[in-house]
């Protein structure tokens, strides 16, 4: 592989505008080689060819009289460097000495020079922000351990005085890991005793942006005031009543309570069942935080070695010697010469291993370093075997219907009433597995970190061949039942059809349900279970705090009313019709023309109450504007539901209205709010926000700018900590 094609895979794609711009530089050199070649003089290439001759013959015997320093002086005055400064910040700039008529050089030096300023002052920013997130993690672990103190020290089993010296100094030690690194004027203004310090939970009148603070509120933490700091040694017992823990309205009860006390936050009793969700929430931000130092180290690495790439190019053209002093200024830069996020990655690592991982080495470093899952040859040939077995089978299925005539046959018509409706049930599955492999194939096919989020755990996300090899498998077994029961004879004597080919389709719903509730570590448990726990959230909205995966999947079920319908059918015709005989009264009870009328709206008003949880947490006028637009599609839906079922010039007029009125605005929403067509300021202003929810985070992402997501996953005193998608 190419470089420029290893530069452009390596690219973090929220990034792309910040990294050099390689194969326009490229272009540049080849326009100077092509100026090179017009303006050659006669006789040029043979004493190119003699300077390689007397280069060949120098390398073997070393007759040839060695280069004068001042003739490498000489030859190294084409370019010199200087720094300049503009608008308060500092610029590299490079001066071309070359021959008259070489303006190409100087274009591209020129072009050079912008791309390597732009270089650097993207990862002097990026460094910066990393620095403050270590300093925030620092005292978010100060509280972490001062929690463990509160917790172990509530048993009293042990000897206090002793237990709190070793954990005072656990704390000394995972303030001096994170501090280690940071620049001198950082270590200058924090040279307080690594002893216990204050940790003091911030009240809500210090908050500056309400609008944060409420979101703060519903994400359980360990609170570190910061402006509390003292540089005096603070007593154990001191620092145990000073630390505090927010409670995480998490569970629809909690959030009921809540209500009724009228009190947003309550002081929970410090147990380890609560600090093993702390730390767990720790663990996930030390695992984030490390990934981000990881793209930028490798942002700087790929970089440098685009700049050495190019130069090396531009000597060959040219047969100047420029890129040793331009990679020497390089390489004397902030890009090339900053190890502070390498200190800082093995401060890191020392801090999760003592405190994560039990101290050991080998299962820290595999938690922080996950080794890329590797496709199994057995996954893609199941997935191959079960595609081929589903065609065969669909085309058995065409040959059977066409041979025997089925269609032109007595119990036809009862046939498409009763079986289709169960089948397709399946079908609607399979189809929406296929469209969902396709999502995960572009997904990685543009290196979409989807397993962020979406909040999958590592190593556990689905791909593209899993889903395949599940829609596949699905798709196999219904069409099996399928050519099973598209048996039409019938006992002349008792008119009923064979019990064991009708209670097929029955089976196999039950199987899937089996399969999907099934507590074995068999089939993806983790992604069952996470499908599962999302599916719940959305049944009980608004109780839960509503996050990406949640509304997601609702999304998709407003895309399946058809399929629950047709799952409604089901407990119909096998609760209260005679499958024996393939009858049913279904559309004939009113109970099932009621709940016929529910199963549209439910995702809908799901959806709806998602959008007002959503407007109450963020205060958001967005969310209710999207509220909106599912609420006028409940009333369509339910006129034209309605309509069905009671004919009249009325109802047909206004499911009409309601559903021109309900296509247009969704329309408009997808076209402009989602997908941003027509809106170029939605972009500069989600940008320009401090943070931005999970829907505006994926808008940015589908537009390639850098995505910011809120996870809240331990807050100190005045801010949440935030993170970018890797």
């Amino acid at each position: 592989m190419k470089f420029g094609q290893q530069f452009q895979s390596q690219m973090v794609p929220e990034w792309r505008e910040a990294y050099m711009e390689f194969g326009y530089l490229k272009t540049l050199l080849n326009d100077i080689q092509h100026f090179k070649q017009i303006n050659q003089p006669p006789g040029g290439g043979a004493t190119a060819r003699l300077n390689r001759k007397r280069t060949l013959y120098r390398a073997f015997s070393g007759l040839t009289r060695p280069v004068s320093p001042r003739a490498a002086d000489l030859e190294n005055q084409a370019i010199m460097f200087n720094i300049v400064s503009e608008d308060g910040s500092s610029r590299y700039k490079t001066t071309f000495h070359g021959d008259e008529g070489n303006e190409y050089e100087v274009v591209f030096f020129a072009k050079l020079d912008g791309e390597f300023n732009k270089v650097d002052k993207f990862f002097s920013s990026k460094v910066e922000d990393l620095m403050k997130e270590a300093a925030i993690l620092n005292k978010q672990m100060d509280a972490l351990i001062a929690f463990r103190i509160k917790v172990e020290n509530a048993s009293g089993r042990f000897d206090k005085s002793a237990e709190m010296a070793r954990l005072a100094s656990d704390i000394a030690a995972s303030t001096a890991a994170l501090s280690a690194s940071a620049p001198r004027e950082a270590k200058m203004n924090r040279r307080l005793s690594m002893a216990l310090q204050v940790i003091e939970e911030e009240s809500s009148k210090e908050q500056s942006d309400d609008s944060s603070d409420e979101k703060d509120e519903n994400s359980e933490t360990v609170s570190v005031n910061q402006n509390n700091i003292r540089s005096t040694r603070i007593g154990p017992s001191d620092l145990q009543d000073r630390v505090k823990l927010n409670d995480t309205l998490e569970t629809p009860r909690e959030i009921i309570k809540g209500l009724l006390n009228h009190s947003p936050q309550t002081k929970l009793t410090f147990k380890r069942k609560n600090l093993r969700k702390v730390e767990e929430k720790l663990k996930g931000a030390f695992f984030e935080f490390y990934q981000k130092l990881r793209l930028v180290k490798s942002y700087s690495y790929m970089n440098v070695m685009a700049f050495s790439k190019i130069m090396k190019k531009y000597d060959k053209i040219t047969l100047r010697n420029a890129a040793k002093p331009y990679m020497k200024m390089v390489d004397n830069s902030y890009l090339s010469s900053c190890d502070e996020v390498t200190k800082l990655m093995d401060r890191v690592e020392a801090t999760f291993i003592k405190h994560f991982s039990n101290s050991n080495r080998s299962k820290g470093i595999n938690i922080l370093r996950p080794k890329p899952k590797k496709d199994r040859h057995m996954i893609t040939f199941s997935t191959g075997f079960f595609a081929g077995c589903s065609v065969a089978l669909l085309l058995a299925l065409f040959s059977v219907i066409r041979s025997r005539d089925i269609m032109n046959h007595e119990g036809s018509t009862q046939y498409m009433e009763t079986m289709f409706p169960l089948y397709s049930l399946f079908g609607f599955i399979v189809l929406h597995m296929l469209m969902y492999a396709g999502n995960v194939y572009n997904w990685r096919r543009y290196r979409v970190h989807y397993s962020f989020i979406f909040g999958f755990k590592e190593g556990t996300e689905l791909g593209y061949r899993e889903v395949l090899l599940l829609s596949f498998g699905l798709a196999m077994l219904a069409l099996g039942c399928v050519l099973a029961n598209l048996d039409m004879e019938m006992n002349p004597a008792t008119k009923d059809y064979e019990a064991l080919t009708e209670l097929l389709p029955l089976s196999l719903v039950i199987f899937v349900i089996a399969i999907l509730i099934c507590p074995f570590n068999i089939i993806y448990r983790s992604s069952r279970f996470f499908f599962l726990k999302c599916l719940f959230h959305g049944i009980c909205a608004p109780l839960y705090k509503v996050t990406l995966p949640d509304f997601f999947l609702e999304d998709q079920l407003t895309s399946q009313v058809q399929a629950l319908r047709n799952f409604e059918f089901y407990i119909c015709y096998y609760g209260w019709g005679d499958f024996r005989h393939r009858e049913n009264n279904c559309k004939s009870s009113n109970v099932y023309n009621t709940f016929y009328f529910a199963v549209a709206i439910i995702p809908y008003w799901f959806r709806f109450l998602q959008c007002l949880r959503r407007l109450y947490d963020e205060k958001d006028p967005i969310q209710g504007y999207n509220g909106l637009k599912y609420l006028l599609t409940i009333i369509a839906v339910g006129l034209r539901t309605a309509y069905e079922f009671h004919q009249g010039n009325g109802l047909k007029a206004l499911a009409c209205v309601f559903s021109a009125l309900a296509a247009i605005y969704a329309t408009y929403w997808d076209l402009v709010i989602d997908w941003g067509l027509l809106q170029a300021k939605i972009q500069e202003s989600l940008v320009k926000r401090q943070t931005c929810s999970l829907q505006e985070r994926s808008i940015l992402c589908s537009h390639g700018l850098e995505c910011r997501t809120e996870i809240c996953l331990v807050k100190d005193s005045t801010k949440c900590q935030v993170y970018f998608l890797a």
